[in-house]
This record gives C-alpha cells, sequence and structure tokens, in this order.
C-alpha cells in the first residue's frame, strides 16, 4: 500500500467531491472530445464531472483506494467512469488512444516532471487537448496545500517550455484561491494549460 493508497481510506472525500475550479470553468474547451483521459484522478471528482457532461471517461491512478471512491461517487452521479491501477513512472499507458487529457495536482518527482507530462500528451491523438493545473515553486510560502517540498512543485518556465511544441490556447501562472475538501484550502500559486497537441 502506498501513501495515496492510506490518504484516500476515509469515508469523506479529502480533496472534495466537486470538480477542480479550472477544469470546471474550462470545460468547454472539450466539448468536441468525446473520450477522455484523467491522470493521477486521485478520488475521481474531476472525471465524474466529466462523465456527466457527457465525456467517456477513463480515470488512472495508482491508488486502489482512490479509484474505488471514484467509483463510488460515479455511481451517486449515475455516471459511468472507466477506472486504471496505473503508476505513471512505470506501467504503460495507451498511445495516441483518447482525444483529451486532464491532470490536477500530479505530485511527481522534479527529474520525472517532463516524462510525465510528455507521456499524457502521447496519449492523445494529434489535434486533442491536454489541460493541467499543478503547484508551482512559488506555492510553497501558501499554506494552501500541495506538496512542501520544492522538488514536487513545477517550474513554470520549464512547463511553458514543455509546451511550446503544441498550440497554446491558454497558459496561466499565479494566484487562485482553491478550496477543494479538507487539503486544498485557500490562496494558492498554480500554473494552468491548456494546448492542443501538434
Amino acid at each position: 500500500m502506498n501513501s495515496w493508497d492510506k490518504r484516500f481510506q476515509t469515508l469523506e472525500y479529502v480533496y472534495g467531491e466537486q470538480p477542480n475550479t479550472f477544469i470546471k470553468d474550462y470545460a468547454d474547451y472539450l466539448k468536441n472530445c468525446p473520450n477522455v483521459a484523467a491522470y493521477a484522478e486521485g478520488e475521481g471528482r474531476n472525471a465524474v464531472f466529466l462523465a456527466a457532461e457527457g465525456h467517456t471517461v477513463t480515470a488512472f491512478d495508482y491508488a486502489q483506494s482512490g479509484l474505488e471512491k471514484t467509483q463510488q461517487l460515479a455511481k451517486r452521479h449515475d455516471v459511468i467512469v472507466e477506472t486504471q491501477l496505473t503508476d505513471l513512472l512505470q506501467d504503460e499507458i495507451p498511445v495516441e488512444i483518447f482525444d483529451a487529457a486532464i491532470m490536477v495536482f500530479g505530485h511527481f518527482h522534479v527529474e520525472h516532471q517532463h516524462d510525465i507530462i510528455k507521456r499524457i500528451i502521447d496519449s492523445v491523438k494529434p489535434g486533442g487537448l491536454i489541460m493541467m493545473e499543478l503547484y508551482s515553486i512559488y506555492q510553497l510560502p501558501y499554506a494552501s496545500g500541495g506538496p512542501r517540498e520544492l522538488e514536487f512543485l513545477y517550474n513554470p518556465i520549464d512547463v511553458l517550455s514543455w509546451c511550446q511544441s503544441h498550440k497554446i490556447l491558454h497558459f496561466f501562472t499565479g494566484e487562485q484561491v482553491r478550496n477543494e475538501g479538507i487539503l486544498h484550502t485557500g490562496l494558492a500559486h498554480t500554473i494552468q494549460f491548456i494546448i492542443e497537441k501538434s
């Protein structure tokens, strides 16, 4: 059992049951993307929201307890979400299968971040969309959640460079208020992007 498995073994949804605000506010970008992957999806709040919006959604996470809560949340909302127990650092993931992919606050060590994002982009068909919100390296002074180690936060300059070979539809870094369950609460410093895969 990994640390995320333990974290999600609660009755309550530690990041809440409502979708991430960025995903909710920009969901219209995905209207022509029927088949969506949600990576590092945790307890399923974003996957269930997108399924309720009419998408076919596959949620990937390496915490079995999180995937079980995803299925419970989907059942309560009367939608279907496929779940796959996946370690994004080691396991194979599909290539050029999805119309879009999202990841919200996927925490990975700096040495793996580029590879993880590249693999997620690779899983999307050419012309498909990738949407992410990540905690930036400037999040450390904020007491609103996210990793407490700099090595697990993202440098906006790096993220922008990883997006450069694709069509950037939206890129933002700065302060955002995030009230998501008990673990993401208050003013935060994030990075957002939406890209169309070349």
